[in-house]
């Protein structure tokens, strides 16, 4: 994988060095803005050669050593000293993970510092204090050492008392466990990070209550979050279930786009993947890989050579690595969700609206101006900007 991904992220390396814009883009986006871009992209790409070589080195070594066999016996043997029983997988398997995760968050801390202090601070972006940086950073892991165990543990009992059924109960307890953390993620989880203040009165929120009305989206709360106490990079996004939906604003997108009709634009881009059932048809693609991925592991989970092979003389529960094939899929069904929004979002005619919109995003987020093909359709659940606007246009001459 680390062979195959670095083999496009040189060719969108030499995408990246291109001096010129993509036809479609020029005269739409400045030079000034380009370069900027440009080097941006080249900074970010950079980082990346350095950060995944550094990364494949560390597990490529605790792979070669027996670092993660050698830990498992060791997580165990720190049981007793804290008056635990060593033999109970549940406590046995928590000690390994809070290990993982300890050693995780160290070797990763200087390249998200880096990443932070230094590449966005650099292209104006970074908004954070040190102290900001650590307070989410310990936040999360209290998030982690909250939500953890409990989830883990109920796993771990699953895979025991499965038997043939075990990747349906595996596969139901996850279904259940994304529904709850769909529900109070907003609520519970994102408010310790970010603050979301209701949306002022003004043509702005009569405009999104309008649009919202026509098309009988039940917007209960219209909310904007400070997103620019740690980032100017700008979005919007909406969630809730049945009658209880809610539409968030970044204050950066209302600062960036000063035309009320460029932010409904990218509101009715929003609203139109709920009226298309993406966000149904989005959760059906994730059980259903999720499914197979479960699937996939009851059958690494017979062979016990494999884990052999790797240093083991018992059997951890694992995962296996289909995460990329997962995440590729589900790119490819975001993608074409996203010509389609944008469709529906041009059919209410917003169309020139969503256009400037899209271009003042792109310039404002300094996003990529040339990407290439191959790693734009592996590694982008959103097309890039020359797509959609070229998808605009030909809706346009098919008129």
């Amino acid at each position: 994988m680390y062979l195959f991904e670095t083999y496009l992220d040189l060719r969108q390396h030499a995408a990246l060095k291109l001096p010129t814009l993509p036809k479609t883009l020029e005269g739409v986006i400045s030079q000034e803005k380009f370069e900027k871009s440009r080097a941006y992209s080249l900074d970010k790409s950079h980082f990346h050669f350095v950060h995944e070589f550094v990364t494949i080195l560390i597990d490529s070594a605790i792979l070669f050593f027996g670092i993660l066999p050698w830990f498992w016996k060791k997580s165990g043997t720190f049981l007793p000293l804290l008056g635990l029983n060593e033999e109970n997988e549940i406590l046995h398997t928590l000690s390994f993970l809070a290990g993982v995760m300890t050693w995780s968050q160290i070797t990763d801390l200087p390249f998200s510092l880096y990443s932070t202090f230094v590449i966005e601070a650099r292209h104006g972006f970074n908004k954070q204090t040190i102290w900001l940086f650590f307070r989410d950073l310990i936040k999360g892991i209290c998030l982690a050492i909250v939500l953890g165990p409990p989830i883990v543990s109920a796993i771990i009992v699953i895979v025991q008392n499965g038997g043939p059924y075990l990747a349906i109960y595996l596969w139901a307890f996850m279904f259940v466990l994304s529904l709850v953390m769909m529900t109070i993620y907003p609520v519970l989880i994102a408010p310790l990070f970010n603050k979301f203040t209701p949306l002022p009165e003004g043509e702005l929120r009569l405009k999104i209550e309008k649009l919202a009305s026509s098309l009988k989206f039940p917007l209960k709360k219209l909310f904007v979050v400070d997103g620019s106490t740690r980032s100017s990079h700008s979005n919007a996004y909406m969630y809730g279930f049945f009658k209880n939906k809610r539409i968030v604003l970044y204050d950066t997108l209302i600062q960036q786009c000063k035309n009320d009709e460029e932010i409904v634009a990218v509101i009715a881009h929003e609203l139109g993947h709920w009226k298309l059932n993406h966000t149904m048809y989005s959760f059906i693609a994730v059980q259903i890989l999720t499914f197979l991925q479960f699937g996939g592991y009851t059958l690494v989970r017979n062979s016990t050579d494999l884990f052999r092979s790797f240093g083991f003389d018992t059997q951890p529960h694992t995962v296996i690595p289909l995460q990329h094939l997962v995440s590729f899929g589900l790119n490819l069904v975001s993608r074409s969700f996203e010509f389609q929004a944008d469709a529906f979002a041009k059919k209410l005619g917003y169309g020139s609206a969503l256009r400037a919109g899209l271009v003042k995003l792109q310039e404002e987020n300094l996003s990529a101006m040339n990407t290439d093909p191959w790693y734009s359709a592996y590694h982008y659940s959103h097309p890039p900007l020359v797509e959609r606007l070229a998808a605009i246009d030909a809706s346009d001459k098919k008129e």
